[in-house]
């Protein structure tokens, strides 16, 4: 640890990337699962997806920020793809249709929705209300 900061486990307020036990957990796709951190003004989603696996492409009103923070893959916005790789990060203005396939390495990507959102504060499935409706 460094001198001069204090880890605190119990703090509600502290999270780690690799803890599975924390956050609120849900399944957006088969091999594709999330843990969400919401706060008051914005939310945190860290994605896992295994290798070769992809999400539905969607679209929400809340703004998107995404960081592939491991592996790589297929970004899907707007008509687009565009391939990425771990450090790349992009933005999603609300309203676009947007999505991600993994590489054969699979990927972790972080996320970061403004304002939060309504359906992502609670466990479930699927990337919002129409998809809990179908499963």
């Amino acid at each position: 640890m460094t001198a001069g900061i204090k880890q605190d486990a119990g703090n509600e307020n502290f999270f780690n990337i690799d803890a599975l036990d924390q956050g609120i957990g849900r399944q957006l796709a088969d091999g594709m699962s999330t843990r969400v951190f919401p706060g008051e003004e914005a939310m945190i989603s860290v994605v896992r997806i295994e290798p070769n696996k992809s999400g539905s492409r969607h679209s929400h009103p809340q703004e998107q920020w995404g960081l592939c923070v491991h592996g790589s893959g297929r970004r899907w916005q707007d008509g687009a793809e565009v391939r990425v790789r771990a450090g790349d990060f992009w933005r999603t203005p609300g309203g676009i249709e947007h999505g991600f396939s993994a590489g054969p390495e699979g990927a972790i990507i972080f996320d970061v929705f403004a304002p939060p959102r309504e359906e992502y504060t609670r466990a479930g499935s699927g990337f919002g209300p129409a998809s809990e409706q179908e499963g």
